[in-house]
């Protein structure tokens, strides 16, 4: 048997063209947390998200936690270490 999709890869047809339309934010087990008082703005978090989650508030970033897997890159390319991944699932 053979699917019929518009994307490549072994999944089927979406309803949305916008993966950010489905909450995946229960596959983490873990969560970032930005301390804004420790934040630059460098926007590095922000570049480097896999998945887009991260937001530009213009005056800070705020995590979607609905779409964030927490796989702790934005973490680990924070210069100013001011984003950390705490234990806890979905808050």
């Amino acid at each position: 048997m053979e699917f019929q999709t518009k994307y490549p890869g072994p999944w089927v047809d979406i309803a949305s063209d916008n993966l950010l339309d489905y909450d995946v934010g229960n596959w983490r087990h873990r969560n970032p947390e930005i301390d804004k008082s420790k934040c630059s703005l460098c926007g590095q978090c922000y570049l480097y998200c896999p998945t887009g989650c991260i937001e530009d508030k213009d005056t800070f970033f705020r995590v979607n936690l609905a779409f964030c897997k927490g796989c702790g890159i934005c973490a680990k390319i924070c210069p100013s270490e001011a984003i950390s991944m705490k234990t806890g699932g979905r808050k």
